[in-house]
């Protein structure tokens, strides 16, 4: 097994049994039947199936169009790697994510992340099985490990995952960070840089008017900066009362894995 593969299990375990003895992995307000569904098989088919058949595929394809440029890119700092890593891989993930609360198919492939009505790290691998296919920043990863990043982007990606489960969980990590006082610079760095269960769980939010939720911004993975840096961010070191979508019918389990082969009147932006 891949080493990030190992990593990212272990982070999973791990924010997973917090949350359990939370008492709070298992049954989630407001949990649903088709919610398990979609975790259960959403989760799985993206990690087992849609990421690495993506990666290899770009590899395959960089292969086929620039069969000289194998490892090209392998004699690069190490800086200069990781920001390339950071541009194609984050930052394009960032304007993907945010291009899909703003288009209506785009939604459609993305709503199942947000259909649960709760933060957990269940949900971190939760979308339709279609979803992740359509993200450029997977292709560019593909190429960028083709022209030799690859041993960057073993770290860069644990990293990246560490930091995007920690701000899925339901477990707060940084609300007793935010109760010492002389840690308030410190906290302000942290969460204008990366994103954090209170700017995350904003962007979960299920109420606009609570004065917390963000759901049209805090699109950051790993890196919150880029919400900062475009305007899309909202920081109020506080948690929305209610997770999921606003003003939208709820929609079935095939759908929210499968949109557009099942369809409903449900299926619109918000």
């Amino acid at each position: 097994m891949r080493p990030e593969a190992i990593w990212i299990f272990v982070v999973f375990v791990g924010f997973a049994l917090l949350e359990l003895l939370r008492g709070s992995f298992f049954h989630k307000k407001n949990q649903t039947s088709a919610d398990i569904w979609v975790e259960l098989i959403g989760t799985p088919v993206l990690l087992v199936i849609t990421q690495p058949l993506i990666l290899l595929a770009s590899y395959l394809l960089m292969a086929q169009a620039f069969p000289q440029a194998a490892g090209s890119w392998a004699v690069l700092p190490i800086l200069a790697q990781i920001a390339l890593l950071i541009v194609f891989d984050d930052m394009m993930q960032y304007w993907w994510h945010r291009a899909s609360h703003s288009f209506t198919w785009l939604y459609n492939l993305h709503r199942a992340h947000h259909s649960g009505e709760y933060m957990s790290v269940r949900i971190v691998y939760r979308n339709n099985v279609f979803y992740y296919l359509t993200m450029p920043s997977l292709w560019f990863s593909g190429a960028l490990i083709y022209l030799g990043l690859g041993p960057v982007f073993v770290p860069y990606v644990m990293v990246k995952q560490l930091v995007i489960i920690a701000a899925h969980s339901d477990v707060p990590w940084d609300r007793p960070l935010y109760r010492i006082k002389w840690l308030s610079p410190i906290m302000w760095l942290v969460e204008c840089t990366i994103s954090t269960p209170s700017t995350h769980s904003a962007h979960h939010g299920k109420h606009k008017a609570d004065g917390v939720t963000n759901y049209k911004g805090n699109f950051g993975n790993l890196l919150f900066f880029w919400d900062v840096l475009f305007g899309t961010a909202k920081i109020t070191r506080k948690y929305p009362p209610e997770i999921g979508v606003e003003n939208l019918p709820p929609i079935t389990a095939a759908e929210q894995l499968a949109w557009p082969i099942f369809r409903s009147e449900a299926s619109r932006v918000t």
